[in-house]
């Protein structure tokens, strides 16, 4: 089973709509994972049914026993993160958005008022879709350890015995830990960009993330047409990168239309399910799997 991760170096950029095109596109039911965990949209573009969940711990968190606090107060003057602090009431309490879990008001504490324990920092689901199974999660707001939280993803989907093609990973964008977890141990990133000099600058930059785990690299150009002059500095650079470019779609509104819907384009005969149709064939003979 071949593992694809779609990638981008920024947001906006069309990721989430070539990563469901391409689920559509497949002859066969595909191994399907959303790692782009503080945003998880790929369900919406597809329909889903039997969504199960299970909790996912993220760091630890302190918790003050206000039973046995006696208001000295070195929990809070200790604390680096300014994580603990005293209410109108005289009680000090802990802002679990700020508390890394580092245990250091546990040893200051002479009344053995402070423990630390998991706390839950988001949800890992799966769920039924006509193209394959969906493994997907939700990292609750001002939650760290997002590039654990891909793993689990990857590792849930890892896990589910299934006769597939291939792992299909719908990334995060950007080139921070969530990035580097979900391209480990991929067999090939696609590449989705669009013309301009940040999106431009933001794939220089992934880019040379994927180098570093040897990935073969293929690239999709979304919305080509916009600024003809951009789009040839993109082909310019792949060219340089010896990055093939698999698929030029150009600007549709069909697409916007299409996830207003919550749907595919490509479940609409337009430009741009065109090609990402061709786009995923072009892919699906490079990796050796069924189109």
């Amino acid at each position: 089973m071949k593992t694809i991760a779609v990638m981008s170096g920024k947001g906006g950029t069309g990721k989430t709509m070539v990563a469901a095109g391409f689920a559509v596109f497949s002859d066969e039911r595909l191994i399907l994972a959303d790692c782009d965990v503080d945003a998880a949209n790929l369900s919406l573009l597809l329909e889903t049914s039997g969504t199960a969940c299970r909790p996912f711990m993220g760091l630890e968190c302190a918790s003050i026993d206000e039973t046995r606090c006696v208001g000295c107060g070195l929990c809070a003057v200790y604390c680096r993160f300014s994580a603990i602090d005293q209410g109108d009431d005289g009680i000090f309490r802990v802002n679990p958005l700020k508390c890394e879990g580092c245990a250091v008001c546990t040893l200051v504490c002479k009344e053995d008022a402070v423990t630390i324990a998991e706390r839950q920092s988001g949800e890992v689901c799966h769920s039924d879709t006509p193209q394959g199974p969906l493994f997907h999660a939700e990292l609750f707001p001002g939650s760290g350890t997002s590039g654990r939280l891909v793993f689990e993803v990857k590792k849930d989907a890892l896990n589910k015995e299934a006769d597939a093609p291939a792992f299909l990973i719908d990334g995060p964008p950007g080139i921070g830990c969530p990035v580097i977890s979900a391209i480990s141990g991929v067999d090939a990133v696609v590449l989705v960009t669009e013309p301009g000099i940040s999106a431009l600058h933001d794939l220089r930059r992934l880019v040379t993330i994927c180098r570093q785990f040897g990935v073969s690299m293929f690239l999709v150009l979304n919305k080509a047409d916009l600024d003809e002059e951009r789009a040839e500095d993109v082909r310019r650079y792949c060219a340089q990168e010896a990055i093939e470019i698999i698929g030029t779609i150009p600007f549709d509104p069909a697409v916007i239309e299409a996830a207003r819907r919550g749907e595919s384009v490509a479940d609409t005969d337009t430009p741009a399910a065109i090609s990402l149709k061709n786009a995923w064939k072009t892919l699906s003979l490079a990796m050796g799997i069924s189109p």
